[in-house]
């Protein structure tokens, strides 16, 4: 008998003492949707609810196993039926405040996938403790649809941390903010005008697009997108489409931009092409009550003086001319520095006419 005693004392005293709050590590022994049971070295089976592993586990056997190792936090030691109460959950709460209040206290940069996409704005998991980002401090801009950012895994500090109130915020704004200054800092360091660098579209308006450079935005205007006319920027470009540029002008934080390459000037080719005397064709642009515009080339218009239309009295250019009509002309004046180009319909139909007059009195003294 005293063998048997000896043998149970022996049993008891090879089982650890363990208290509540005590952070121990298990092995589990057999698991269901609703709970996993644990051997921790104690008399009784260590168990842990659904409720005490996650907030977000609908069934346990789908992310537990018979054999794995857990490190758990005691509840309740001994809950009256010889089983150890435990807790995942809790566990992971603290190390999760510990480790975001070190990122808090460093200004640690973290990173984290996206795991709530809220109304107000997202929520992020970082080891099992949940971080709330405000949308307002998503990003540096106004985002109308949080919706992509799901799934996503961003890059955020922590601004405050209160685990008391449950209010630990994450700010993904002051890091964009932060890296859009030194990127427009190293930018406005290696640029120049006179520069061809490229971009990417950001937004298009009725008089201009704006190029995101890699660092700040520049304006292309209207007039500045081509040699030739354009009469609406959105029929052009698009945002997101791939653009290189010339640096025009740099006024403080704005920059100018232009694609009207020096290379490509078409009046480099105008000299060579519309000298005065010559006789050439073009399409009506657009009229005024003095003239009419004529496209020679793109970016080379001509004047057509409204004196110059016709031998006969012209009231206004659109009496005898449309938009988009073809006409051919001969070039009266050329003023290369100013980019000036006068036309004269009148003269070529005179000459024309007069050359009929003589054709016509030769054939009469044939007679």
């Amino acid at each position: 008998m005293s063998e048997e005693v000896s043998f149970e004392q022996m049993l008891d005293e090879s089982f650890k003492t363990i208290r509540n709050g005590e952070i121990v590590e298990g092995t589990i022994i057999a698991v269901k949707p609703e709970v996993a049971y644990l051997n921790i070295g104690c008399k009784g089976d260590g168990v842990l609810t659904r409720e005490e592993y996650s907030n977000d586990c609908k069934d346990m056997t789908t992310v537990l196993n018979i054999g794995d190792k857990l490190e758990v936090k005691v509840l309740k030691v001994n809950d009256g039926e010889g089983q150890t109460i435990l807790t995942y959950k809790r566990l992971a709460a603290e190390k999760g405040n510990k480790r975001l209040e070190e990122a808090f206290n460093n200004k640690e940069v973290l990173t984290a996938k996206v795991s709530q996409v809220l109304k107000g704005g997202l929520t992020v998991t970082v080891e099992d403790t949940r971080v709330f980002i405000p949308a307002s401090l998503v990003s540096d801009s106004y985002e109308k649809d949080l919706g992509k950012y799901a799934d996503q895994e961003i890059e955020f500090v922590i601004s405050e941390f209160n685990p008391r109130r449950r209010r630990i915020i994450g700010d993904r704004r002051q890091l964009l903010i932060e890296r859009k200054k030194a990127a427009a800092e190293a930018l406005f360091a290696r640029i120049q005008p006179g520069d061809v660098v490229d971009g990417v579209v950001k937004n298009v308006t009725d008089f201009g697009a704006f190029i995101d450079l890699g660092g700040a935005d520049g304006l292309l205007h209207i007039s500045e997108m081509s040699w030739g006319r354009v009469e609406n920027p959105k029929k052009i470009f698009h945002v997101g489409d791939e653009v290189t540029v010339l640096i025009k002008d740099i006024r403080g934080e704005k920059i100018a931009l232009s694609r009207k390459f020096p290379e490509e000037n078409p009046w480099i080719k105008a000299e060579n092409e519309f000298g005065i005397g010559s006789v050439v064709s073009g399409r009506v642009a657009r009229m005024t009550d003095f003239g009419a515009f004529v496209e020679l080339l793109p970016g080379v218009d001509a004047l057509l003086h409204v004196s110059q239309i016709s031998r006969n009295h012209v009231e206004k250019p659109s009496d005898i001319l449309k938009i988009g009509q073809e006409i051919e002309a001969r070039v009266v004046d050329f003023n290369a520095a100013d980019h000036k180009i006068s036309l004269s319909m009148k003269q070529l139909e005179q000459e024309r006419a007069a050359q009929e007059d003589s054709t016509t009195v030769y054939s009469d003294s044939n007679y």
